[in-house]
């Protein structure tokens, strides 16, 4: 395959991975209208929400490993999942433009430790202030993100 063959790909896994998330941010809308509103704030609808909010980071961190794999930057094996945000984040002269802008960095570093959070807490009783912080995060994230990888992939067509 070719670099340009390789970028096109590349640009195909980062158009997939923002569908998916345009997927689950619609998801969670719909969520919201429907089956937030009959459950309440139980313990199922929070169920709901945690998993929304941890797949869409999950979403969006695939797709920064599929740009830090291909630009080929190391990550050290402990807090790898920090490290690979922080690198989104820088521009490498002669390698790459930065992926996020700082803003999106600082929304994406509190979803990642809620992500963290989810994954060892297992127990159902959540707080809903914080997952309504969280929320309406994720609702700020949405048009910064988009902006983000719309620039980056400019330049990955530039390449």
């Amino acid at each position: 395959m070719s670099r340009s063959e390789d970028v096109q790909e590349l640009i195909g896994e980062i158009k997939k991975n923002l569908q998916v998330f345009s997927d689950l941010e619609a998801f969670l809308a719909r969520a919201q209208d429907n089956e937030l509103k009959l459950l309440g704030r139980t313990q199922s609808a929070a169920l709901i929400v945690a998993g929304i909010l941890q797949n869409s980071y999950t979403c969006l961190e695939t797709m920064f490993m599929r740009i830090s794999q291909f630009f080929e930057n190391n990550l050290k094996p402990q807090k790898w999942h920090k490290e690979l945000l922080r690198k989104m984040t820088l521009r490498i002269a002669g390698t790459r433009e930065a992926v996020l802008s700082d803003k999106a960095y600082g929304i994406l570093a509190e979803l990642l430790r809620f992500r963290h959070f989810k994954r060892y807490y297992f127990e159902i009783d959540y707080d809903w202030d914080r997952l309504d912080f969280l929320m309406k995060k994720l609702d700020q994230l949405a048009p910064i993100i988009r902006q983000d990888i719309a620039a980056f992939t400019s330049f990955l067509e530039r390449i």
